[in-house]
């Protein structure tokens, strides 16, 4: 099969898809999600997501045939809590994602339960409406380490030839509390520094993104870094690769600059 490219994706805010005011608020978010299948070189096996929702003390990879919904969001319509995602998940290549991990000295373990959070049902589901590619999801680490997230992108890379599409979904600014006019500043200049920074060779790109903390605003736009971990996953499935933004948007959520970018 053709080599999968591999992205980081803004996910957006809570259920937006079924909020007709919320989705008319995320129409270019939309746009360059629908997008994504059509640059892909073919349809893939799976889609393995990284989300800024799930983490656990060790990488613990969703088995389940049919993995259920995770209503991680709070005082939304009573609609978006029975919203169903039905795309079947891939517990043969959860097993391969596994076996890959363990062979690089990374502690991974198959969970039966998990199901499927916003940060992956949300994108997928405006990425593939029908539900026909299977979808499963890896856990970020506790601690939120960006080498030891880099280092679950590389042993996953081999993936990339066998199919499957690596996805991180956060956010590249997410601060609960800091949402508004007054994310403006902040939000803007570290996307900025983000894209550039992603723009560099690739050593120097990986050294940069390790010490994310050194950029502008770096703890006013995430006081937690759960939302901007799966870029490091992302990006070391595919290190060498060049970087290519393929949304970005001022103004969202009041004030929020935001992109996602694409490595192949």
């Amino acid at each position: 099969m053709t080599r999968m490219p591999t992205y980081f994706i803004s996910h957006g805010g809570g259920p937006w898809p079924w909020i007709e005011d919320m989705r008319k608020g995320f129409a270019a978010l939309e746009k360059s999600l629908a997008a994504m299948p059509g640059e892909l070189p073919e349809t893939p096996r799976a889609i393995l997501m990284i989300s800024g929702h799930w983490e656990a003390d060790e990488a613990r990879v969703m088995h389940a045939a049919n993995p259920p919904m995770v209503y991680d969001y709070f005082n939304f319509p009573p609609h978006t809590y029975d919203v169903v995602y039905p795309a079947p998940g891939a517990p043969d290549i959860a097993e391969r994602a596994k076996a890959l991990l363990e062979e690089a000295g990374i502690d991974a373990t198959l969970d039966e339960t998990q199901g499927y959070d916003h940060g992956t049902f949300v994108p997928a589901y405006i990425m593939y409406p029908e539900a026909q590619v299977p979808v499963f999801q890896i856990s970020l680490l506790k601690g939120y380490d960006p080498e030891a997230h880099f280092a679950i992108g590389r042993a996953l890379a081999p993936l990339r030839d066998e199919g499957v599409l690596i996805v991180g979904s956060g956010l590249s600014y997410h601060n609960l509390r800091n949402f508004g006019p007054q994310a403006e500043v902040p939000s803007k200049a570290f996307d900025a520094w983000l894209n550039d920074a992603l723009d560099l060779d690739a050593g120097a790109r990986t050294e940069a993104l390790i010490h994310w903390e050194d950029a502008p605003y770096a703890r006013v736009c995430h006081a937690e870094e759960d939302h901007l971990v799966p870029l490091f996953a992302a990006l070391g499935a595919a290190e060498d690769g060049k970087a290519t933004r393929v949304y970005h948007e001022d103004g969202i959520f009041g004030g929020v600059t935001a992109s996602s970018w694409r490595f192949d």
